[in-house]
């Protein structure tokens, strides 16, 4: 039987009303870390401010938690911390089975003269192989969706791209759109140029950008954006291992369609980190989230993770705004806004800490907190810092500063019973008198700060509803330290995701 678009999605709200009714238990849920009421999700989609709203999409399974024929969830927030779950905006119609049966994949949004315009993936599979091509929605109250009927707008790959091709990402420049587009060949990662009047006609323009063999066999979800003057690629390479998220910043020459880099970055170093996106709020300010549950990519997910006993899996990792450095290094900062979940301050911590003994670090007993940490190395002896948080009862998770490697470290070996591993990345400061951590706990997920904001390690600790406590251990020798710490509350999207 044939589907309609909109009978898809009526189809997909009921599946997921089914879900919420079923599981009503939530206990690994982050507080203020968005996530769907039930359901899988992965990547965030089409982030844009639009008509006063943040609009957040995602790609999301609303029939079971875990990975399936992928739509697009919906939520929209004047603020980036209270979320309101809006109708799914985009579903795989049998109608439409020509080019996405297999699913509507990652895209953008752009605001095209007050219509928003989503361009995503659609995904078929004709005699065994796998067909991506892009394709194009409209919304003229920003809610409700209709495919375009000229779909695809972009029906393959050109000669330099291949089967794996998806992930647009759009913007205009003098009043011309561009798209960029991941795909491989040759086994490199490449970007792909292509631009339009009206987004519904595309010229193949150049290859943007590719690897050499260092950033892996294909770039997923690529963005392009400019930065005070200069221009950011940013990408997840499939098959580097430790990365994730890179970054890329140097000159754009729109006449041939190359991009030009000088700086290379990782975005984040941690286990839980993939398929950034970024937008231009109203304030100027370039915003990025991304995936946050991504440590066992595709196409097993090993498991996927406790929380699907709750009917649900997969999170997204909180807003941070992006700022250019004079050396082309990128920061990497919390949104301001998230002092709002601010509730309690807990006291100041000043002490010196001898080699191997514990000091209880504030916020002790939380599940949802901040902590500021500055630890002075200069009138020390220490060689190894060593922070435990104790979220998940007697379990841990380590964050340790080994100042005698110049690493910063993310140790889940003890965390949860469930999650493993241990990353690594360089420690630009240790060398510095003073290291300061910014350091957030949210029940199920956890962000370092350090450097400045330039580096940044994060991964998910399924925690539950227990927490013991914090503590610092130094060995080596001693230090000194000063800490504080906000208990931050719980947010209405994520009570609303529970009932």
């Amino acid at each position: 039987m044939l589907l309609t678009h909109e009978q898809a999605i009526l189809n997909a709200e009921r599946a997921l009303n089914k879900l919420v009714k079923k599981h009503t238990r939530a206990g690994y849920k982050p507080q203020w870390h968005f996530s769907a009421k039930r359901g899988w999700i992965n990547d965030p989609n089409g982030l844009i401010f639009f008509k006063g709203y943040y609009h957040l999409f995602y790609q999301f399974n609303p029939y079971k938690p875990i990975w399936g024929a992928m739509h697009w969830g919906h939520a929209i927030s004047r603020d980036l911390i209270n979320w309101e779950h809006l109708p799914i905006a985009l579903a795989p119609s049998e109608v439409y089975d020509n080019y996405e049966k297999g699913g509507c994949f990652s895209g953008c949004a752009v605001d095209d003269n007050g219509i928003l315009t989503l361009l995503y993936t659609g995904v078929a599979y004709n005699q065994g192989k796998i067909v991506q091509s892009q394709c194009l929605a409209l919304s003229e109250d920003g809610i409700h969706f209709e495919k375009y009927e000229g779909n695809p707008v972009i029906a393959g790959p050109p000669e330099s791209g291949s089967d794996a091709f998806r992930d647009p990402k759009v913007w205009l420049h003098e009043n011309i759109w561009y798209m960029v587009i991941g795909t491989s060949k040759d086994g490199l990662g490449k970007a792909l140029l292509y631009k339009s009047l009206d987004l519904k006609k595309w010229e193949y323009i150049n290859v943007l950008c590719e690897s050499r063999g260092e950033f892996g066999s294909m770039w997923e979800c690529p963005d392009f954006f400019e930065l005070n003057g200069k221009h950011v690629l940013t990408f997840s390479p499939v098959g580097v291992g430790y990365r994730k998220a890179v970054y890329l910043v140097g000159d754009m020459d729109y006449k041939t369609g190359r991009f030009h880099y000088q700086s290379i970055g990782e975005i984040d170093w941690g286990f839980d980190y993939y398929a950034p996106q970024t937008m231009l709020d109203n304030k100027g300010r370039r915003i990025i989230i991304a995936w946050a549950n991504s440590c066992d990519w595709m196409p097993w997910w090993k498991g996927y993770s406790p929380a699907i006993s709750e009917g649900w899996c997969g999170s997204l990792s909180f807003p941070r705004e992006v700022k250019l450095c004079t050396d082309g290094k990128l920061q990497f900062i919390p949104v301001e806004e998230y002092k709002l979940l601010r509730v309690g301050h807990s006291k100041k911590v000043k002490a010196k800490v001898y080699g191997e003994t514990e000091v209880s670090l504030p916020a002790s007993g939380e599940l949802c907190f901040e902590m500021f940490l500055e630890v002075d190395v200069s009138i020390s002896k220490a060689n190894k810092i060593e922070i435990g948080l104790k979220v998940a009862s007697s379990k841990k998770t380590l964050v340790i500063c080994d100042l005698g490697k110049a690493d910063l470290i993310l140790n889940r070996n003890n965390s949860d019973g469930w999650s493993t591993g241990e990353n690594r990345c360089p420690l630009e400061v240790s060398s510095e008198k003073i290291i300061r951590l910014h350091i957030f706990v949210d029940r199920s997920y956890i962000e370092i700060y350090t450097d400045n904001y330039r580096t940044v390690i994060s991964g998910n600790v399924y925690a539950g509803d227990c927490a013991t406590g914090s503590y610092l251990k130094v060995y080596g020798g001693d230090a000194y330290i000063e800490g504080f710490s906000y208990i931050l509350k719980p947010i209405p999207h994520s009570r609303l995701a529970q009932t």
